[in-house]
């Protein structure tokens, strides 16, 4: 098991403990420790008030002191540290109504999830897990803490990372948690989308996301998600895992649906999802060793290459692609080398030049005249060379 994440934070724990408090790693960075996965962030729990901690450390950040949350830096590292904490009643099935800090670690664990995630650790190591956490990870079984319908009923995000848990770690879900999951559904219409979106995103990138997916359509869960309520998930079929923007373009492929607004994507993502659901559809019509090469051209080798990765998914949604034998990632790889320019950016004309080879001015007609370039150079029909292309325009192209 790799420690090195929890030695890099033990100074924390130890100055906590030297001044009298209780502190302990807890949350996931337990969980993937004891089922020797990689770690990332590492989470620390104490009774020390916010207030207490801000006074052991000097360099510290109140990023949810309101709630207890205190970002310590140490040795440029990061460590959220965390007042034991219980909460009262909640509102919109997200927030409560009140945090206040307790003393007691079973107070703090018991307002957790599943148990997987209520494993608190020592600073020798030695484990507490007042709900059996570890052996529901032995067991491979996703279990809440307490009452699955309480735990949903009070943070309908819990919906989601159960759902997104199993896609990325391939554990049941204890058959009472699912059957709560499904009574609780409706609440995620209470959830920002945003919350949404960072829960799918990990889902969909499970590396058990083909078992995990098709249950997603009894659970009746698409129906209460912006965008995809409209839409009939059902038709596609997702037998491995890939990135968000690639599973929303094939959905939007198969269903011919982009109203992706309600999403609240970043333009950037809208952009990928559009060139990939164009280069999907192009790369249905390659017949041609000139079309192939067009496609590479157009879309970019990473496109291309990523088009290709998602050949499986795209076959078993009835997305036809070249065949393997010329549509592969060392033939792609290979046509970009060979390409003679790479982007309009390359190309030894411009508008300007256009413009003053022909003595007109600019309009509609300098988009269509270096497309049509772009399209002799990369297909060799002229060098990349200013007189050369200009020439071949003055005997190949109609200029209207």
């Amino acid at each position: 098991m790799n420690q090195s994440q929890f030695e890099l934070a033990k100074p924390i724990l130890e100055r906590l403990i030297q001044h009298g408090y209780e502190a302990y790693f807890v949350g996931g960075s337990v969980r993937d420790f004891i089922m020797n996965r990689p770690i990332h962030d590492v989470d620390i729990t104490t009774n020390a008030t916010p207030d207490e901690i801000e006074a052991l450390f000097e360099h510290t950040i109140p990023i949810g002191k309101e709630h207890g949350t205190i970002n310590v830096v140490w040795e440029h590292e990061n460590y959220e540290v965390t007042t034991f904490r219980a909460e009262a009643e909640y509102v919109d099935h997200r927030r409560p109504t009140e945090v206040y800090f307790v003393r007691d670690l079973y107070q703090d664990v018991e307002r957790r999830d599943f148990t997987m995630n209520a494993i608190a650790m020592d600073i020798n190591y030695e484990r507490i897990d007042h709900f059996d956490g570890e052996r529901d990870i032995e067991q491979r079984i996703i279990r809440t803490v307490g009452d699955a319908k309480t735990r949903f009923d009070e943070d309908a995000l819990r919906i989601l990372r159960g759902l997104r848990f199993k896609s990325q770690l391939g554990f049941t879900i204890d058959k009472t948690t699912f059957e709560a999951m499904a009574q609780q559904m409706a609440d995620l219409e209470y959830l920002s989308i945003e919350r949404i979106m960072n829960e799918l995103t990990l889902l969909v990138k499970g590396r058990y996301v083909a078992e995990t997916f098709p249950k997603l359509e009894p659970l009746h869960l698409w129906r209460y998600i912006p965008y995809f309520k409209d839409v009939d998930v059902a038709a596609i079929k997702l037998n491995a895992p890939v990135d968000i923007e690639s599973f929303l373009a094939i959905l939007s492929y198969r269903t011919n649906y982009q109203a992706f607004k309600p999403l609240k994507l970043s333009n950037a993502q809208v952009r990928i999802i559009q060139t990939l659901i164009s280069a999907i559809q192009r790369a249905q019509t390659i017949d041609t060793k000139v079309q192939l090469q067009q496609f590479v051209y157009d879309f970019g080798i990473e496109v291309a290459l990523t088009i290709n990765e998602l050949r499986p998914i795209l076959e078993d949604n009835q997305i036809d692609l070249p065949s393997p034998i010329i549509f592969n990632s060392a033939s792609l790889q290979a046509v970009w080398e060979d390409l003679p320019i790479q982007s309009r950016e390359d190309l030894a004309i411009d508008g300007k030049w256009l413009m003053q080879a022909f003595q007109l001015k600019g309009g509609p007609w300098i988009k269509d005249v270096l497309r049509q370039a772009e399209h002799a150079v990369i297909q060799r029909e002229v060098n990349n060379q200013t007189e050369a292309i200009i020439e071949w325009v003055r005997t190949h192209v109609k200029i209207s």
